[in-house]
């Protein structure tokens, strides 16, 4: 199912997955392309936020998508069960179809379920493998095949990343190997004008940190405070501006000085 409003001739698109909930990172980006010109394609799952335990408000993303018509966007939205092999190829050719080109692929969806190499499951470390690597690929594989020549020099991807590694082993080694991927895409799609880059956020607290996780992370902060999803949207930002396109296969911190504190 998709939802569009009307036309606004002469804005770029951009997809942006993982806005799940009106309080994540996900919903920060938007809120800043939309405010910088903007128009948007948004795969959405709030499956995924009603087993995670902060839960889904209802009507909440339709609530931001009235926020981001509000500022004179075209929004599109897309139900996306990124775990499906199938759903990636057609946000796509969806995405195309409601706005046209699509100059940039935002992605800021993820599976993250913590476990530890002894008790993740194989069918946790697949679906996390699936979401998080394999989604990705086919969706840059698809905007990359279907990318105007009349675009070149303005596409854009960038991907969010994360240092997780011990007790959450499926989401590290699933993000470690989306990294790679992004970095190839870089080398790969570059002769296209699409610059590609992964950006770490570092530790932003969306709803999953409890008051001994705030502290604790507050206190390695160099800056004394956590990063919000609004520090994040404005790197995305200017990544995906024109000024941004000379910046191409990176994997860029923006957290803080977190990295350095550890």
């Amino acid at each position: 199912m998709s939802r569009t409003d009307g036309n606004a001739s002469g804005r770029l698109s951009a997809i942006v997955t993982g806005v799940g909930r009106s309080t994540n990172i996900g919903a920060a980006i938007c809120r800043r392309l939309a405010a910088d010109g903007w128009d948007l394609v948004l795969p959405v799952w709030t499956a995924y936020e009603k087993r995670m335990p902060w839960g889904s408000v209802p009507g909440d993303v339709d609530a931001l998508v009235g926020q981001l018509r509000g500022t004179g966007a075209r929004v599109t939205t897309l139900d996306a069960d990124l775990a499906d092999a199938a759903v990636p190829d057609r946000v796509i050719a969806q995405a195309r179809e409601a706005h046209g080109d699509i100059a940039a692929l935002v992605l800021s969806h993820a599976e993250s379920v913590d476990s530890s190499i002894l008790d993740t499951t194989v069918e946790s470390f697949d679906r996390h493998l699936a979401v998080n690597a394999r989604a990705p690929w086919q969706l840059i594989r698809a905007f990359a095949q279907r990318f105007p020549e009349r675009l070149a020099g303005r596409g854009r991807i960038v991907a969010l990343t994360s240092d997780h590694t011990a007790f959450n082993l499926p989401y590290g080694a699933s993000k470690g190997a989306l990294d790679r991927i992004v970095i190839a895409a870089a080398k790969e799609l570059g002769g296209q004008g699409i610059s590609a880059n992964v950006v770490n956020p570092g530790p932003v607290d969306t709803g999953w940190m409890d008051d001994a996780v705030r502290a604790g992370l507050t206190a390695r902060q160099p800056t004394g405070r956590l990063g919000t999803p609004d520090d994040a949207a404005a790197l995305i930002a200017f990544l995906l501006s024109a000024d941004g396109g000379w910046v191409n296969g990176q994997l860029l911190h923006s957290d803080g000085g977190f990295t350095v504190s550890l």
